[in-house]
């Protein structure tokens, strides 16, 4: 790292992910821990010879830099404890760690990666159980037991749904709900041997159903039991999950929904029948029409395919040991998918697509024979196409690392809607044509999602985290983005109480009856002239509809009787200006 890459994440980094310890002369104990914690989460830099000074009374940071004693000796020194018993993996190469001088002071640098799902749980002093960390915005803490748990059982590639669940037989399968489902494998697949199958060997076949080889006993896996199981045998080996649908769209005055499905002891509240009954709920009212045939359609439009991805991908990346809700929720503006659990895999990579990692595979292939399920790594990149092709806002997946649970917020909202830029505009006056793409798409989500964070606006704006930082700040700093610190995490909201100062007059603000605006066109060529500072006459043939110079001279002709812009030589040729 250089010293103004440094200086930069110092500045506009996300102190997530970032840690600065002095460290003048030996190691911190305390870095073990970070590394931990870095490492389980999402990475980040850990600094020796900065110190972090807050002020507690705005949060703001402040950074003071002290030079290193012997810095190779440290680098030695920490290299040597990595690859020793005090932490259970090294997941560094030797680009990782350097040295830096910052203001005249010699640093050393580390920058920590994610570790892959089947690292995890990195951890220090021989124990998972006590020396597992990981960060959130409070800094580096203790794994509990179930969150160490759960990364032990990520880190197997056999997944989470193939145990068996002893004394769970079929007796416990509704069999309605797989009939049902056996007809949908037999229309996709008509010709497959395991159609002739009884019930028990295709469940068998499937891996819903399995023999333990030490006792020959067989039982029910979690994948068949979640699958097609009854709702009191889910419940009871499963209670600490539940299944909800909520929808909020063309809300009554008073109503909080206008239709819900939860267990109401009406239907058998299985993970297939769940997806069965939402789905003609979900693409109820689409812009194109279309008919449902089971859970597929064929030659069904890209849309439709999309929101059943994502109701797929909830199903199979759900942590069904832990405490959790498979929630969807439909509004207005779009849909919500949440799922117990975190990600296996680094959200940047996810919106890549071409990875995959199924916690639960069986499940994932009882939905993929019947046609609900892509192929491995395209289900994701379904989604963004078929958003894409819209033209809505990119979706949003994030990961809540304190609640255990996955959010992916499909909007159905343009990235720039007419009402949006048009509230912007009255909001922030001429100021708001000031700013470039970046920063108006940035206010945009702050309107049209209520807040924007660091993290959501990397997966839109496709920038660096410290590049997305420095926009960040400097909207804050223009007093249009209001900043709400929790910890070492920020997210931002649009400062509703703007005040627009006399140099930022609003075209709204100048009197309808002044006949410079009773067109768009002159609208457009004044709104020019103040962000670019003056117009040429071939300016306005290429930004405007006019297509002759006459044209042209009329349009600068009325505003100039307006009294709102005057004409200048400019060498050979005039330009036009404000006359103010």
């Amino acid at each position: 790292m250089t010293a103004s890459e440094i200086l930069d994440l110092l500045q506009y980094g996300e102190h997530i992910h970032l840690e600065c310890k002095k460290a003048e002369s030996a190691l911190p104990k305390s870095v073990w821990e970070t590394y931990s914690s870095f490492a389980n989460t999402d990475g980040g830099v850990i600094l020796f010879g900065v110190e972090e000074n807050m002020r507690e009374s705005d949060h703001n940071h402040r950074f003071s830099f002290v030079s290193i004693l012997h810095p190779e000796q440290r680098i030695k020194e920490f290299w040597d404890t990595l690859n020793s018993d005090k932490v259970s993996r090294n997941i560094l190469v030797d680009a990782d760690v350097g040295t830096c001088e910052v203001k005249g002071a010699v640093i050393i640098w580390i920058r920590v990666p994610p570790a892959g799902y089947q690292e995890r749980p990195v951890y220090i002093n021989g124990n998972p159980m006590k020396g597992s960390f990981k960060r959130n915005h409070e800094g580096d803490y203790h794994c509990t037991e179930d969150e160490v748990k759960a990364m032990l059982r990520d880190a197997s590639d056999s997944g989470i749904d193939g145990s068996l669940l002893q004394g769970y037989t079929m007796e416990d399968i509704d069999l309605q709900s797989l009939r049902s489902y056996r007809i949908e494998f037999e229309h996709r697949n008509p010709d497959h041997i395991w159609n002739g199958n009884d019930d028990l060997t295709f469940l068998k076949n499937m891996q819903g159903y399995a023999t333990d080889r030490n006792t020959g006993k067989s039982w029910l896996t979690a994948a068949g039991l979640l699958m097609f199981g009854k709702g009191l045998a889910i419940r009871e080996r499963f209670g600490n999950i539940r299944m909800d649908y909520i929808d909020q769209s063309n809300l009554l005055p008073g109503s909080r929904w206008s239709d819900r499905l939860t267990y109401d002891g009406m239907w058998e509240n299985n993970l297939y029948n769940f997806m069965r009954q939402i789905m003609p709920k979900l693409v109820s009212g689409l812009p194109r029409p279309f008919k449902l045939e089971g859970m597929v359609r064929m030659d069904e439009t890209p849309l439709h395919k999309a929101i059943r991805e994502a109701v797929v991908n909830m199903i199979i990346h759900s942590d069904y040991m832990i405490t959790g809700i498979l929630n969807v929720i439909k509004t207005d503006k779009g849909y919500v998918f949440s799922n117990p659990g975190g990600l296996k895999l680094p959200i940047r990579a996810i919106y890549e697509g071409g990875h995959s990692v199924a916690r639960n595979p069986r499940i994932q292939t009882f939905f993929r024979m019947i046609g609900a399920g892509d192929n491995v790594g395209s289900g994701f990149p379904t989604i963004l196409h078929a958003w894409g092709e819209e033209n809505w806002r990119k979706p949003d997946l994030s990961e809540n690392t304190e609640l255990h649970q996955v959010d992916l917020k499909l909007w159905m909202v343009s990235l720039m809607p007419q009402e949006c830029t048009e509230y912007l505009q009255r909001l922030f006056g001429l100021a708001y044509a000031h700013l470039n793409n970046a920063e108006q798409i940035i206010l945009s989500t702050a309107y049209l999602e209520g807040e924007v964070t660091n993290t959501r606006m990397q997966s839109m704006l496709e920038l660096h985290s410290t590049e997305i930082g420095r926009i960040l700040s400097g909207l804050v700093d223009a007093d249009m983005l209001l900043a709400d610190k929790k910890g070492r995490w920020t997210s931002y909201r649009l400062n509703e109480s703007y005040e627009i100062g006399p140099e930022q007059l609003r075209l709204e603000d100048i009197p309808s009856t002044n006949p410079a605006f009773n067109n768009e066109t002159d609208r457009i060529i004044y709104k020019y002239i103040y962000t670019n500072g003056f117009i040429t006459v071939n300016q306005i043939l290429d930004i405007t509809r006019i297509t002759t110079t006459q044209g042209a001279n009329t349009a600068l002709g009325r505003l100039m009787k307006a009294g709102l812009i005057i004409k200048v030589r400019k060498g050979r040729q005039f330009i036009y200006q404000l006359k103010n």
